[in-house]
């Protein structure tokens, strides 16, 4: 019997997943690092810039709050509100500004109505509990006679939900950040240069979720490959 996690197919699938996304998180913790020793000209701290993006979409009832830990910024829409790490909330550099303005973006797709965060919304419950079902299912199924390598399939199935998760995040944190550059150009936030350098702030972070949609498919790739070759056995 072959092992999910001690066999052939981790350094298939799962190694350049590793790879990607260990040089994903260098590239943003890098590209954050440069830009959080450079202070934006009108010295905006990032909640202030947060604040600013949101009136320049007429958007006044979302609090902004501050939380621990480092690049830990997110939105809640379930609250409707956004909160900054510590390294952004108080800080008045392009990265917290960028990041800032990035986390704005989504309370305005939420105002907006916007069609990709209503569904990943929608799947957060989903994902939650088939994430917890899927390997208990699959390993289960390992164990099993191969007569029963549908438990494997649905534990897959399971797994899959995940898997599209991931893939309805990327548009959501994409169109996020082309929402924030377009309101810090329009409204004046940062200057040419300094956007430039927000860009790039936010093209890294950006990237992290591409790799980690990447991890994603090649998790799935790997047990549907070992769920295949156990039938292949019979």
């Amino acid at each position: 019997m072959s092992y999910y996690y001690y066999d052939y197919t981790y350094f298939i699938y799962l190694l350049p997943a590793l790879i990607v996304s260990m040089i994903a998180q260098f590239r943003v913790q890098s590209a954050f690092r440069r830009y959080s020793e450079v202070r934006n000209g009108r010295n905006l701290t990032g909640a202030e810039a947060a604040r600013q993006v949101l009136q320049f979409h007429d958007l006044t009832n979302v609090p902004i709050q501050r939380i621990a830990g480092n690049l830990t910024d997110h939105y809640d829409p379930s609250s409707n509100s956004i909160s900054l790490s510590e390294p952004v909330y108080g800080s008045a550099t392009i990265s917290a500004v960028g990041v800032a303005a990035h986390e704005a973006g989504h309370a305005v797709q939420y105002a907006t109505g916007y069609a990709p965060l209503k569904l990943r919304a929608a799947l957060v419950p989903v994902t939650r509990f088939t994430s917890t079902l899927a390997f208990p299912v699959i390993l289960a199924g390992f164990f099993l006679p191969v007569q029963y390598g549908f438990v494997i399939s649905a534990g897959i199935a399971l797994y899959s939900v995940a898997v599209l998760f991931s893939l309805v995040t990327l548009p959501v944190e994409f169109n996020a950040s082309f929402r924030a550059v377009a309101a810090l150009e329009q409204s004046g936030i940062l200057d040419e240069e300094e956007l430039s350098g927000a860009k790039k702030v936010l093209k890294a972070a950006a990237m992290t979720y591409v790799a980690s949609t990447f991890a994603s498919l090649m998790s799935l790739l790997r047990l549907i490959a070992i769920a295949n070759g156990r039938r292949g056995r019979r």
